[in-house]
């Protein structure tokens, strides 16, 4: 399948370092940022025609991969600040 866009380390490159740690110690980082990497993987397949599937749902899968995004990014930014 190749590349598959919007990864963690793609979406926040200058933070690896703190997505590594956190996924190594926090396990709650850890279980949303496998769940992001679950639905982006997802994504990518519908988008490519792999697992093909309808509007609506891929519109959800977006939906549910922003709010896991937006929360990881929190997340993140809380570890950096402390």
């Amino acid at each position: 399948m190749g590349h598959t866009p919007h990864e963690l380390a793609e979406e926040f490159p200058e933070m690896t370092r703190q997505i590594h740690t956190l996924r190594e110690n926090d396990g709650h980082f850890a279980r949303l940022s496998d769940d992001y990497h679950a639905i982006n993987r997802a994504i990518h397949r519908a988008e490519t025609n792999v697992a093909p599937t309808d509007d609506l749902h891929a519109a959800q899968m977006r939906k549910q991969r922003l709010a896991l995004k937006d929360e990881l990014w929190a997340m993140l930014n809380l570890a950096e600040d402390n």
